[in-house]
C-alpha cells in the first residue's frame, strides 16, 4: 500500500514537472516568435525605408531607362512615384533615342547605319547616367527634353 502510495505521488511528481516543462517551452517559444516577428518588421520597414531612398535617387531611375523599352516604362513609373529631375531628365532623353530608332528601322539600309550612331549616342547617355552627370544627347537633346517636358 505504502508502495502504492509514492507511486501514485512519483507519477504526480512526474506530471507537475512535466507541465512545469510544458509552460517553459510554451513561454520561451512565445518570446522567441515575439522576438522574431519584432525583427522581421524591423527588417521590413528597413527595406521599405532603402527603396523609398534608391526611387528618391534618380541615378537608378536613369539606368533603369536605358534597359529597353521595358526599363523605360518601369523607370517610368518609378518616377511617376517619386519624382526626380534626373530621372526625368534621363526618361526623356531614351524616349527620343528610342522613337529615333524605331524611325530609322523604316529606314532600309541607310536606317541600319545611322542606327549605330543611334547606339553610340544610347551609350554616351548611359556614360552620363551611371556618372551622375546630365549630359544632353548630341544634336537632338535639347529638342527631346522640350518635346518631351511634360515627363
Amino acid at each position: 500500500m505504502a508502495n502504492d502510495q509514492n507511486l501514485g505521488n512519483d507519477l504526480n511528481d512526474m506530471l507537475d514537472d512535466k507541465n512545469d516543462n510544458k509552460r517553459e517551452f510554451t513561454d520561451d517559444t512565445r518570446q522567441r516568435a515575439n522576438e522574431f516577428s519584432e525583427d522581421t518588421r524591423h527588417s521590413a520597414n528597413d527595406f521599405e525605408n532603402d527603396v523609398n531612398d534608391a526611387s528618391k535617387d534618380g541615378k537608378n531611375i536613369a539606368l533603369i531607362a536605358h534597359i529597353t523599352l521595358i526599363g523605360w516604362i518601369v523607370a517610368l513609373v518609378m518616377n511617376n512615384n517619386a519624382k526626380s529631375e534626373f530621372g526625368s531628365f534621363y526618361i526623356r532623353q531614351m524616349l527620343g533615342l528610342m522613337l529615333c530608332g524605331i524611325l530609322l528601322s523604316f529606314i532600309p539600309f541607310v536606317g541600319w547605319i545611322l542606327n549605330l550612331g543611334i547606339f553610340v549616342l544610347w551609350i554616351m547617355s548611359l556614360i552620363g547616367a551611371v556618372g551622375g552627370e546630365k549630359k544632353l544627347t548630341p544634336v537632338l537633346g535639347t529638342y527631346f527634353q522640350d518635346w518631351f517636358k511634360s515627363l
